[in-house]
């Protein structure tokens, strides 16, 4: 098995404790503050793993060309954004309903990393995502009892929820994301994947920590309050969150970022437990086939992507 797919199965698990911490955070924060514990947490810790391991080696990264900052930037604001929508979407669905809805992720990765960085993708590679998105479709369908419904379909007005959207365009800041944290790690002219990844993220963690304190303070400015009031579960947030944000950029330095994202699919079966286990929500049949198409196409990537 290649190094880069457990990297991104671990980096799958860190980031779905990561969103269930951020989750019970939702009812004491709000969504902004919330995303905040993401970064403020992580970055000190991102930093010091850089410091520890580029002394260890011995070794450094040389000097970023500026395309490492320009890359990392519009990498850490994208995910800001996302971050801040998906727990938007805590608040009016389940947890692995939330998370399933910006699994389109993959397919707009690749197109970004076509466009953005002559990325190829292989036919394999190609089916394996669509299977995933047969099943965030299935997902993805309005309820019985919704505006979508039977009576919805009869009168010729089915249309999908709004928060199929809203998952949508987080799924594909998550996607431009990721190809810019690649874009970012790959310009770095020394040092193995590990250092080139931890660089990138110490420097994307630090500014994204230094953005999102600097809206809070000039719109909700009582929530930096509250983030440090809640500063044991934020930690873990920033723990996990550093974690899974280091497999990831380890990851995408190692193999294309969409093949990297479809195998982080996996997420969704996490998220189902955690959500059926530890908050106790309902998950229809439906959903859970739906699930379990996204997850077979993981299978599927990691049997036909080369």
């Amino acid at each position: 098995m290649e190094l880069w797919i457990p990297v991104t199965l671990a980096a799958a698990f860190s980031q779905n404790l990561r969103n269930a911490l951020q989750k019970t955070l939702k009812g004491r924060l709000s969504t902004w503050g919330a995303t905040a514990s993401r970064f403020v947490f992580a970055a000190p810790l991102a930093v010091l793993f850089f410091l520890v391991l580029s002394g260890g080696m011995g070794q450094g990264v040389g000097v970023p060309p500026d395309r490492f900052y320009a890359w990392g930037m519009a990498g850490g604001l994208a995910q800001i954004v996302a971050t801040g929508l998906l727990i938007h979407l805590f608040s009016h669905t389940n947890f692995a309903v939330a998370t399933a809805f910006t699994k389109t992720e993959p397919l707009q990765t690749a197109l970004f990393g076509i466009v953005l960085l002559g990325d190829r993708l292989t036919a394999g590679a190609a089916v394996a995502i669509l299977i995933s998105l047969v099943g965030v479709i299935l997902v993805s369908i309005p309820s019985s009892n919704g505006p979508g419904g039977p009576d919805a379909k009869r009168k010729g007005r089915w249309k999908l929820d709004r928060k199929v959207w809203i998952g949508t365009l987080a799924g594909g800041l998550f996607g431009f994301s990721a190809v810019a944290y690649r874009g970012s790690s790959l310009s770095l002219a020394d040092g193995g994947a590990l250092l080139r990844a931890s660089a990138s993220l110490a420097f994307v963690t630090v500014f994204q920590a230094i953005a999102i304190l600097g809206w809070l303070a000039l719109r909700e400015r009582g929530q930096v309050t509250h983030l440090v009031r809640a500063w044991r579960v934020a930690s873990l947030v920033g723990v996990t969150g550093m974690l899974g944000s280091l497999g990831w950029f380890t990851a995408f330095t190692l193999e294309n970022a969409a093949h990297v994202r479809a195998v982080g699919q996996i997420e969704v079966i996490f998220t189902l437990g955690i959500s059926i286990l530890f908050f106790r929500e309902k998950v229809t049949p439906r959903e859970i086939a739906g699930v379990l198409l996204v997850a077979a196409g993981v299978v599927a990537l990691v049997l036909l992507a080369h």
